[in-house]
């Protein structure tokens, strides 16, 4: 089974829906193309979050 990209867990920030194998949560991406940002500039500046 392929691992779920989106992780939720109580002891991973509070259970804020983060990206998997990462304390990165789905927000600050949001936050980040929100503000103008790209997807290659976020996946450049949070190199844990991978692209699949």
């Amino acid at each position: 089974m392929a691992e779920k990209p989106i992780n939720i867990d109580s002891e991973i920030l509070g259970g804020t829906p983060v990206f998997t194998g990462t304390r990165v949560s789905i927000q600050t991406l949001f936050d980040y193309i929100e503000n103008g940002g790209t997807l290659d500039e976020f996946l450049k500046n949070f190199p844990s979050v991978k692209k699949k």
